[in-house]
């Protein structure tokens, strides 16, 4: 009898979760088995055949594609520690009980990354233009002499993508480090003042090991976001003109995908192989940062 009823409650248990089982399996797992068999075909549109590595030894030949990942590169490697470390400092800042206004200091830096992309965009373009009020402020001030041209000058447009991406995401780094700083014992930075241990040391001692797991996560979860950078390059610099101009100045890898399928004639099979590539350097990224914060 209790073993009639046990099988009955595992059948009624398969039975709740089979539905989602089958979803995940449509649209996830089906899909991912797809791109890679996609990844291994040749071809136009839906004139593709099976080409084996032809879509790699592409990559390799591939012009676009090489400044696409430059690019990406760039973004990653620039961007990131500043968004992180401007993190840490507002959180830092922020978890100070005599600090007056404190929620709302809180709220407008985390504000940004819960605004609509659209109206960010229309912000930040409107902001940047050559007679926008950035430009004025800076003319005004003396600082420059001719307006930037932030949206047509590469070297600007990359720029102006990473103020937009720190300006977006930083606040929502520097919620988990607060929820972080909430854990930590007071009594440990007491003791440190009492000592006569400097600020500067306080933080470098005893904040940064504390939230050395945080830090991990929010760098990981950063490297994929900047990885798969999209939105405000396709929505800020790319509508300036074909393929994130200026001169392919901020075309990523995310956005070559998106030409690859959309704007050129449509190659499947290589935009898969691109998209794969992007999961390969995510997960080589990400181990290394876990060895390089694994505890010795």
């Amino acid at each position: 009898m209790a073993g009639s009823r046990t099988s009955r409650a595992n059948l009624t248990g398969w039975a709740f979760v089979a539905p989602a089982l089958v979803m995940l399996g449509i649209f996830m797992v089906y899909p991912i088995f797809w791109s890679l068999w996609m990844s291994m075909q040749t071809g136009k549109g839906l004139n593709f055949h099976f080409g084996g590595f032809a879509n790699i030894i592409r990559l390799t030949k591939d012009p676009v594609f090489q400044h696409a990942l430059t690019n990406t590169l760039i973004f990653l490697v620039v961007q990131v520690p500043i968004m992180i470390v401007l993190a840490l400092l507002f959180a830092v800042s922020l978890n100070n009980p005599r600090l007056r206004g404190r929620a709302i200091l809180r709220t407008a830096i985390f504000l940004p990354c819960v605004t609509s992309l659209v109206a960010y965009s229309v912000l930040f373009k409107s902001m940047f233009s050559a007679d926008g009020v950035v430009n004025d402020t800076l003319m005004a001030l003396h600082i420059i002499s001719t307006p930037i041209g932030w949206m047509i000058q590469p070297f600007w447009a990359k720029v102006l993508i990473i103020l937009a991406i720190t300006w977006r995401w930083t606040g929502y780094n520097m919620v988990f480090y607060l929820a972080a700083l909430q854990n930590i014992d007071p009594s440990m930075y007491e003791v440190a003042r009492i000592d006569g241990v400097p600020a500067w040391a306080r933080f470098t001692k005893i904040t940064v090991p504390m939230l050395k797991p945080v830090i991990l996560f929010t760098t990981v979860l950063s490297t994929i976001g900047t990885l798969q950078l999209f939105d405000e390059v396709n929505t800020i610099t790319a509508s300036a003109g074909a393929g994130g101009n200026p001169a392919d100045a901020t075309l990523t890898l995310s956005l070559y995908i998106y030409n690859l399928l959309f704007k050129y004639v449509p190659s499947y099979g290589y935009a898969a192989t691109v998209s794969w590539l992007i999961v390969i350097m995510v997960g080589i990224l990400s181990w290394i940062q876990f060895q390089v914060a694994k505890e010795r």
